[in-house]
């Protein structure tokens, strides 16, 4: 047995460097909560991809929150190492300005991983004992295009543990009302907003007497309360009925708009069968939130948070790791000074998790954003480049801070930070005596790096349409429509692909244009380091190309395959000319 491989072990890779002694992580640390900090190109994706790994590996399951599409890697986990399983992942334009083709890229591709898993000290072997431990699934929510959760199904009765828990019970509720009204664009304080102290007293009413609600009952339950007073004045005093069907329309929305649809389809949100599956195999379930709006995000992650709690609080006590929760990017969600609704929640987990063997583990590129009196009960901190002096010194003072009065070396820890290098740590463990340099061993998946929404889809197969069952419409188009079976081809080397319809029924569909850009944003003084991603549509009108009339997407949610029941225009003469793409693109 190779000495890394030993249960509770997590190999993370090397001392000091490449041809260090073997660092090996206890994984009952993690109970006490993990923080990876560290600039775009540190390695931090990679680290985190290799501490689930091991996590998988020794059969403990993990909930992967990704805001920037990174973690959909754990996915691309290829046993055999061949080309062809690349293939379909490397990156073209990098194989245009190496001067190869796809193939080439990725027969090198292939063979590079085989070797960075071979100098590591790892194998095949272990790679398909990681593909046999754990079962890697991915979820888009708020998406068509894959695997969704019904967040806006229903707002289901939470455990008797909970219930009978004023505090936990108060919390949940907080959480899921603020999660629910900045979707709608309410900004609502708890202590002072009519709106949510409204919402909050249907919802703790319902709860507490074991009820669920749908989102129409609490919407009919905001025009007409089943109460007569709200504290001490009367209903209709404190939220006048013409105020609070205003509220009721915002709310309606949610259930009106073909953008929220996908929001009330798909699977149910159950923290259980996330972790395993119905044979009880663990998993690594990766919830790729990248293509929300930040006001979706916010209300995905709330809720979600919310749900962890309530389940955790349903178990046994345990001291030994018995999953993981990670969250890539907590930018903005855990903030020093403003409280999101995400906040309250997190710092429960931060707080209570341990006692139920629930590892917390966060990464950020951004240590200014944290709020590291909120981190005192993080056990170890790994520790990457950082982009200026200041995120240094930001960084050091939250560490001070974190540690209390327990002892921490400041200048010493100073002095390794500002020597690791990429894909190399210091780790601060409080379970330890001594700070470590590391480098971070080989992944096992492949770090193809952010997956788009279209990647995401073929990874998780066909998407699941929303339950919407309106009449069917009237063809938009006048162009001569072309049966189905007789569908245009696009000429050879042009992607096709088709824009999931908001509406079921006979559509049509019209010959466009999509362009995808990716905008990075680097201001160093201003510890600014982001990827903007925006996707534009253009009509091809006569085979004549006009930005200037099209569309701005906020998100893709597309087809390989057309929907049934769908018509089609005809392709415009320079739309079958390969040479006219070329064009376009320029």
């Amino acid at each position: 047995m190779t000495k890394f491989e030993q249960l509770g072990a997590f190999y993370l890779g090397r001392e000091g460097g490449k041809d260090g002694a073997t660092y090996l992580y206890d994984s009952k640390d993690l109970t006490t909560h993990g923080l990876i900090v560290g600039m775009t190109g540190s390695g931090k994706t990679g680290l985190s991809v290799v501490l689930l790994e091991e996590a998988a590996i020794d059969g403990i399951p993990a909930l992967v929150i990704d805001p920037k599409g990174d973690m959909g890697n754990l996915m691309l986990q290829f046993p055999d190492l061949a080309p062809e399983d690349f293939r379909p992942w490397v990156d073209a334009s990098e194989a245009t300005r190496r001067g190869v083709d796809v193939a080439q890229q990725a027969k090198d591709t292939a063979a590079m991983w085989q070797k960075g898993i071979n100098d590591w000290g790892q194998s095949k072997q272990r790679l398909r004992a990681l593909k046999k431990a754990a079962e890697v699934r991915l979820y888009t929510p708020g998406s068509a295009s894959g695997r969704g959760i019904a967040l806006l199904a229903g707002f289901e009765a939470p455990p008797a543990a909970v219930r009978e828990d004023e505090d936990a019970l108060r919390e949940k509720v907080l959480s899921t009302v603020s999660g629910i009204l900045g979707l709608v664009g309410v900004d609502a304080d708890p202590v002072t907003s009519r709106e949510h102290i409204l919402v909050s007293t249907l919802l703790e009413k319902a709860w507490r007497a074991a009820e669920s609600r749908s989102l129409e009952t609490l919407i009919a339950e905001v025009q007409e309360p089943p109460f007569e007073k709200l504290g001490v004045m009367e209903v209709d005093a404190f939220f006048p009925a013409k105020e609070r069907l205003a509220l009721a329309m915002k709310l309606n929305n949610l259930l009106a708009s073909p953008a929220f649809a996908a929001w009330r389809s798909g699977e149910p949100l159950d923290i259980e069968k996330l972790l395993y599956s119905d044979a009880g195999k663990p998993r690594i379930t990766i919830l790729s939130i990248a293509h929300l709006s930040d006001e979706e995000r916010m209300f995905f992650v709330t809720l979600f948070l919310s749900e962890v709690i309530s389940w955790m609080r349903g178990l046994d006590g345990s001291g030994s790791l018995r999953a993981i929760l990670y969250m890539d990017e907590i930018f903005g969600y855990f903030p020093p000074v403003k409280a999101p609704p995400s906040k309250a929640p997190m710092l429960t987990l931060l707080k209570q998790a341990r006692a139920y063997g629930l590892g917390v583990l966060l990464a950020t590129q951004n240590p200014v954003d944290l709020d590291y009196k909120g981190l005192a009960n993080t056990g170890t901190w790994f520790l990457g480049r950082l982009q200026t002096a200041r995120d240094r010194d930001r960084l050091m003072d939250g560490l001070s801070s974190a540690a209390g009065g327990a002892a921490f070396e400041r200048s010493r820890v100073e002095q390794l930070l500002a020597t690791v290098d990429k894909r190399v740590f210091l780790v601060r463990n409080v379970h330890e005596q001594e700070p470590v340099v590391f480098h971070t061993r080989w992944a096992l998946s492949y770090l193809r790096g952010p997956l788009t929404l279209q990647q995401l889809k073929e990874l998780t197969g066909p998407p699941e349409l929303p339950p919407l069952t309106p009449e069917p419409l009237e063809p938009l188009s006048s162009t001569p429509l072309v049966p189905e079976a007789e569908r245009p081809e696009p000429p050879e080397g042009v992607e096709e692909c088709f824009i999931t319809p908001a509406l079921p029924g006979a559509l049509t569909y019209e010959p466009c244009l999509l362009a995808t850009m990716t905008v990075h944003y680097v201001r160093i003084g201003y510890g600014v380091d982001h990827f903007e991603t925006f996707h534009f549509l253009a009509p091809m009108a006569d085979g004549r190309l006009d930005w200037s009339i099209g569309t701005e997407l906020d998100r893709i949610d597309w087809m390989k395959e057309p929907a049934p029941e769908m018509s089609f225009s005809s392709l415009p003469e320079k739309a079958r000319d390969s040479k006219s793409y070329a064009r376009w693109q320029k």
